[in-house]
């Protein structure tokens, strides 16, 4: 099962859940994904903390 992790979007506030696949990205990863609720891309970054646990940021594409 993949971790979930809420955060807001970028560009309309509104909080979605991004799924993240560790085994898949590793750590330091970036990808796109676009906003469940506005459709806007946002830029993802995805790195463990010290105890592996996902700490994923979003920021607006315009921003990375």
């Amino acid at each position: 099962m993949l971790p979930a992790v809420d955060l807001a979007c970028p560009y309309c506030g509104e909080w979605i859940t991004v799924f993240v696949d560790l085994d898949a990205e590793g750590n330091g990863a970036r990808y796109v994904e676009d906003c469940q609720v506005c459709c806007r891309p946002i830029q993802i970054s995805v790195s463990l903390d010290e105890d592996g646990a996902p700490q994923v940021e979003a920021r607006a594409d315009h921003e990375a």
